[in-house]
């Protein structure tokens, strides 16, 4: 046991080098200047945050839908989450903690000063038909099957060039390739196929198995966004400014590609096939923070600009899903569904305190990073 702890430590370590050199950005919600951090975990008793959760409710809904979906991930993890459930009954003072024999490990950060790095992610609503009829002419696809004229799934390229087609995977049809790509980033989405029927979930269902290469960096690289602004929605602006030809050339930067698979009736699940509520679960690196582990996270105010406000609120979230690009002491914040979940995830990337919440008996069952 005592090894594979080691192990999860010397990777932090390995990840705080690498990371130690960048600068800290005030303008994003770094915490400190000063106070360097010498391991990726540290136990500190007592978190010296001020503030107390603001979502009590939905953590508490979020532990319930774990308890229902996955027992097992539940009985792992059940004497932590009853006692901050305790915790939280008896006022929620950081200072309360250890009372409830909750141990509380402040992450390192990005930077080695606390600076835990996070973005958001949501779950789109697109607007699609069965059929290709009119401007609903991007198809969304299937997961091909193995079969001897494709021994290995085309780029993107070759896919906006019709290499699939004929082979009968179209799922439907959606009236904007940017849409449909912003979908694949998400992971999934629901769609409104425009006949009154209820929304059908789409799911993630595998890839094309080419790397992912962020087409913000691309803009940012060809100094057609500058780096500062960033976001989601000066993608959107980009594309919307730009020829159709101009957009997929940009698109097609990005050689990965994902395919889906429909679920009616179906709620936004992670990958730890567990229903997940908004601001309440997060996707994190699962080799530092398995599924499961339970974060008190001291969270930056954006305005509706996505400029960091000064202020910050703490929340108890629980890490249910993992991504490509989450890595090291990195959290994805899932925010929801719909447009007004999108526009606060396309701003996320900021930075913020985060501890492990953990006692004794997560512990045994082999929480990994946290035991010194």
């Amino acid at each position: 046991m005592k090894g594979r702890w080691a192990k999860y430590v010397l990777g932090g370590l390995i990840i705080a080098l690498l990371a130690g050199c960048e600068s800290r950005p005030t303008d994003k919600g770094q915490q400190y200047k000063d106070g360097k951090l010498t391991q990726p975990f540290a136990l500190v008793n007592n978190p010296n945050a001020k503030n107390k959760p603001v979502n009590g409710q939905d953590f508490a809904q979020q532990v319930s839908e774990i308890s229902k979906v996955s027992p097992s991930l539940y009985a792992k993890h059940r004497e932590t989450y009853q006692a901050i459930f305790q915790w939280m009954v008896s006022g929620a003072e950081g200072v309360q903690l250890t009372k409830h024999k909750i141990n509380a490990y402040q992450m390192e950060g990005v930077d080695n000063f606390g600076n835990v790095q996070f973005t958001g992610y949501y779950t789109p609503v697109i607007h699609a038909r069965h059929t290709k009829q009119g401007e609903f002419k991007y198809p969304l696809y299937s997961m091909p099957g193995k079969t001897k004229k494709m021994r290995r799934l085309p780029d993107r390229a070759g896919i906006y060039a019709g290499a699939l087609d004929g082979l009968g995977l179209e799922l439907a049809y959606s009236n904007s390739l940017v849409d449909n790509f912003m979908m694949e980033v998400q992971g999934s989405a629901y769609v409104d196929f425009g006949d009154g029927t209820p929304l059908v979930f789409f799911a993630y269902s595998g890839k094309n198995g080419r790397a992912y290469h962020s087409v913000g960096k691309v803009l940012i690289d060809r100094n057609e966004v500058p780096r500062e602004e960033m976001s989601m929605q000066a993608i959107k602006k980009w594309t919307d400014e730009h020829s159709e030809a101009e957009v997929r050339e940009l698109l097609e930067q990005n050689p990965s590609f994902v395919f889906f698979k429909p679920r009616h009736s179906a709620p936004v699940k992670g990958a730890s096939a567990v229903p997940l509520v908004a601001k309440a679960s997060v996707a994190s690196d699962k080799t530092l923070i398995p599924p499961g582990t339970t974060i008190l996270a001291e969270v930056p105010l954006l305005d509706n600009q996505g400029k960091f406000t000064g202020k910050y609120e703490m929340r108890l979230m629980i890490a249910l899903d993992v991504g490509g690009a989450i890595k090291g002491h990195h959290f994805d914040i899932y925010q929801g569904v719909g447009d007004e979940a999108g526009h606060a995830a396309g701003f996320y990337n900021h930075y913020g305190r985060v501890w492990v919440l953990s006692t004794p008996a997560d512990i045994a069952n082999d929480l990994p990073s946290v035991k010194l």
